[in-house]
């Protein structure tokens, strides 16, 4: 499975904000509304739609950070809509996401954080090849993949 990550635009914005999880899992991402208005108050975070074909299939959001003495990339959010789940889009948006990163030279590494009891989260990141820091940031573990 392929998705394409496209910029959040003026035309597709207003299905991203309508693209939701399962309400089991809202304690575990932010609504793509409130990353939206994140990333333009912190221009620095770019925030991608993910597509099959013309199908929007989930968000993801990430960001550079200074990281003690490297640049890292962070990604802040990750998620799929949950009419669309369990059919491999977390793997592929993850895998399109980590392909754009990896491209950008400078940088020593890709960060994310989950919250403890999202356990598909940990199983994904680790089968990607990320490693627990055994840092814990505003409650959420945080992984890393050294680049």
């Amino acid at each position: 499975m392929k998705v394409e990550l496209r910029e959040v635009t003026r035309d597709n914005w207003l299905a991203c904000v309508r693209l939701k999880v399962a309400e089991s899992q809202t304690r575990w991402v932010a609504s793509n509304a409130v990353s939206l208005a994140q990333s333009k108050y912190e221009p620095e975070c770019v925030p991608l739609a993910a597509y099959d074909g013309e199908a929007m299939v989930g968000f993801a959001m990430y960001r550079p950070e200074d990281y003690g003495l490297s640049k890292v990339w962070f990604i802040d959010r990750l998620m799929v809509g949950q009419d669309v789940q369990r059919k491999g889009y977390g793997r592929a948006i993850m895998t399109a996401l980590l392909e754009r990163l990896r491209a950008q030279p400078g940088f020593a590494a890709i960060m994310i954080s989950f919250v403890p009891d999202n356990e598909a989260a940990r199983r994904l990141y680790s089968s990607l090849g990320f490693e627990d820091t055994g840092v814990i940031e505003e409650g959420e573990i945080v992984f890393r993949l050294a680049l």
